[in-house]
């Protein structure tokens, strides 16, 4: 399906000031940016923007702020060169709001600046229209490029598209399409991968891929409720108790219309969650009392290789167990190995997903790697997102 909002790529912006909403909210240390692959993934707009002589007035929020917030250092790895894309210039960030709009008001064509963060607004959450207005008055086109805040109908995402020319950036652009693509037109057969802890996070992704997914291969303590709704002890293994009926349900639909729901035949257990636990390796899933399941097994693994190895497209979100701990990183480390691999269409979302192609050093061998959490899966279950509903059609 073709992306039906505007593209920046068609915007009117020399020598016009051009308000950017971007996804800035990084993990920082102190004063240093532990993880900057939002700032680098945002890039290319800014870039694109500032080399046709825009005036580039970037926004993004920082965290859930209750007081002040120094916005320096994630200006600073904007300019930083980034493994050879930063921006290589100077991007400017006032303290304050009154003092934001003067500096963009000042701004010459080429040049980027920061303003504070957008949270620091009452009425950012609520969608607020006079804060989306004063927004807008600083700017003459507008452009979202914050995926990862786009299912928010926020003043900065949603609000301020109502007042001016709205564009979509190069990123939001193409996580909608790579996304899209998964759902709308895959090549076959289509396997999903789903991990992570909680079948609630994801019951909308596996209630609309059953009907779409050739396979979905389930992992994570993910399993659990699967497992729970069949009769199957769990031991002392995290299970998330409302998830069992969502995971009967699953189970049932997944019967109903012929899709292969693939649960593990094997577990790696432990008695702690820490990697100087006891650890063993369960034949089976019926974890013993006073253990906890902790990764799939070796057999499982090697099983779901193959299966992605035939895939001609993959989704894949969720780690197959505590692969934080090195002793149960096995799992996820062969998923991410054969999703790397794998010669179908590939894409990655989810943090915990995203970070561990990370860990492996897999990151670059995926065709599409998504920067969004809630806004991925949201996509993913066939939700139309606010931030990206609000823009120009195309």
């Amino acid at each position: 399906m073709a992306f039906s909002r505007a593209s920046v790529r068609d915007a009117d912006v020399e020598n016009r000031r051009v308000l950017v909403r971007v996804d800035f909210n990084v993990p920082l240390d102190g004063g240093t940016v532990t993880d900057d692959t939002r700032i680098r993934a945002a890039l290319p707009t800014i870039r694109m923007l500032a080399d046709r002589g825009a005036k580039v007035v970037l926004g993004s929020h920082l965290g859930r702020p209750k007081g002040e917030v120094d916005p320096g250092p994630v200006a600073g790895a904007g300019r930083r060169p980034a493994g050879g894309a930063g921006l290589d210039r100077e991007v400017r960030w006032p303290r304050g709001r009154r003092p934001g709009a003067r500096m963009a008001a000042g701004l010459d064509s080429g040049s980027v600046m920061l303003i504070e963060n957008t949270r620091f607004e009452a009425g950012e959450t609520k969608n607020d229209p006079e804060l989306a207005g004063r927004m807008a008055s600083i700017a003459d086109v507008y452009v979202n490029d914050a995926f990862g805040t786009a299912h928010r109908a926020h003043a900065s995402t949603a609000g301020v598209a109502s007042y001016l020319p709205s564009y979509a950036g190069l990123l939001l652009e193409s996580e909608v399409e790579n996304l899209d693509a998964v759902a709308d037109e895959p090549t076959r057969p289509l396997v999903v991968i789903l991990g992570g802890s909680k079948v609630s996070d994801k019951v909308g992704v596996i209630d609309r891929f059953i009907d779409l997914a050739d396979q979905i291969l389930i992992g994570g303590a993910m399993c659990f409720p699967f497992y729970r709704a069949q009769g199957i002890g769990t031991g002392n293994s995290l299970v998330e108790e409302e998830g069992i009926p969502l995971a009967a349900e699953a189970l049932r639909k997944a019967e109903r219309v012929g899709c292969d729901l693939v649960l593990p035949a094997d577990l790696a257990i432990g008695r702690e969650f820490s990697n100087e636990t006891e650890t063993g390796d369960l034949d089976g899933v019926e974890v013993p009392d006073g253990w906890m399941g902790l990764d799939i097994g070796t057999a499982v693994g090697r099983r779901l290789r193959r299966r992605i190895a035939g895939a001609g497209t993959v989704l894949w979100n969720g780690p197959m167990g505590a692969f934080e701990l090195d002793a149960f990183a096995s799992g996820t480390s062969t998923v991410a190995e054969a999703v790397a691999a794998a010669p179908g269409f590939t894409v990655v979302g989810g943090g915990d997903s995203v970070a561990a192609l990370a860990k492996f050093g897999l990151t670059d061998e995926v065709d599409w790697v998504s920067t969004g959490g809630g806004a991925s899966l949201e996509l993913l279950e066939g939700k139309r997102l606010p931030g990206v509903e609000a823009l120009n059609a195309a």
